[in-house]
């Protein structure tokens, strides 16, 4: 691991992991008898699915790598602010979602992958900073294991969305990491 220490992967992990938490506790919410079955089905994919897409981004970055070397701190902060920005708007967005079964594969496949989309784009980033990922996706996928499995437990027992909060406050966190690899790029730190 070059540049990013395990505190900041960490951080990294817990922002992405967000919207699959949201999207857990949304699951937790429609489920009337929950079994831990379901639970661990709906923490496992998207776990899986976090861990998978930084390393889909990370051999993508490592074929554009040579062209972008100049000028990787700059796209790297771009990325997180992106990402961050992206988060934080989407929470004013949103529209209210019908009822749905999060416990189908089909669903959960494509919540799992619209949750993780953001993972590629910060596999892209850990590939433009010469950083390994295993430890990385290793990290992110545990985190966002946990994290799933606790929202649908929250959101089973609490029958409240607290969505929109979790979302902003990633967003934030992503800026500020973002903020960190600007300051980089500028040389001031």
């Amino acid at each position: 691991m070059n540049i990013t220490s395990i505190f900041t992967i960490l951080l990294i992990a817990l922002s992405l992991s967000i919207d699959a938490f949201v999207v857990s506790i949304a699951a937790g919410v429609t489920i009337k008898k929950l079994k831990v079955w379901n639970a661990l089905k709906i923490a496992f994919i998207f776990g899986f699915f976090q861990a998978f897409m930084p390393v889909i981004g990370w051999f993508f970055g490592g074929m554009i790598r040579g062209i972008l070397e100049k000028i990787e701190y700059f796209v790297v902060a771009g990325i997180f602010f992106l990402i961050g920005m992206k988060m934080i708007l989407e929470t004013f967005l949103i529209e209210e979602e019908k009822e749905r079964d999060y416990t189908s594969f089909s669903i959960l496949l494509i919540l799992a992958i619209a949750t993780s989309i953001d993972a590629f784009a910060t596999g892209l980033g850990f590939s433009i900073l010469h950083d390994a990922i295993v430890l990385p996706v290793i990290i992110i996928g545990s985190v966002t294991f946990i994290t799933s499995l606790t929202g649908v437990y929250i959101g089973n027992n609490s029958q409240k969305y607290f969505g929109n909060y979790f979302s902003i406050v990633g967003g934030i966190i992503l800026i500020g990491i973002g903020t960190r690899f600007l300051i980089k790029a500028l040389k001031v730190l």
